[in-house]
């Protein structure tokens, strides 16, 4: 929990908008990888876990019958206080653009996005995370880079550099 509870509360957060009860499902998505101990291959904790926890963050947003939009609000790390106060202002500029045009993707977009750069993934364990194939994710990174190349580039951002 020490090591993936904070990035999984915001990624659950970005699909029920609630950080409380985000917390909560975190907490219920290690207590039932606990409860049934899976059998996983090498690097199989992460994706297997997040997407326990995208499976009850849906299951959370379809009781309350909201829509399914998956939101980068909140995803953004506090800064380490050694930064200068220039780049810290610059950066969390580029992070609000960024947040800014992401939202603007389609939802699946986006999530392959957030997985992938934001979080590490590789493309098996976001393909095991969304319920896809690797080769669908990799259609989505893709698509999502080709759409939001133009938005970043109307709101001044020319350097963005992807893997």
């Amino acid at each position: 929990m020490e090591r993936y509870g904070d990035a999984l509360t915001l990624y659950i957060n970005g699909y029920i908008h609630d950080i409380h009860e985000a917390e909560d499902l975190m907490i219920d998505a290690f207590s039932r990888m606990i409860i049934a101990k899976p059998r996983l291959t090498q690097n199989g904790f992460k994706a297997y876990l997040y997407k326990t926890a995208r499976n009850l963050a849906l299951r959370h947003v379809t009781k309350r019958r909201r829509h399914c939009i998956f939101s980068l609000e909140g995803l953004e790390n506090e800064p380490e206080s050694e930064i200068l106060v220039e780049t810290v202002v610059q950066s969390e500029e580029q992070s609000r653009i960024l947040r800014k045009c992401m939202e603007q993707l389609n939802h699946d977009y986006c999530e392959a996005l957030y997985l992938l750069y934001f979080e590490n993934m590789s493309y098996a364990q976001a393909a095991q995370v969304m319920g896809k194939s690797i080769k669908q994710i990799d259609h989505l990174l893709e698509r999502g880079k080709k759409r939001l190349r133009p938005l970043l580039e109307r709101e001044g951002i020319t350097d963005a550099k992807y893997r």
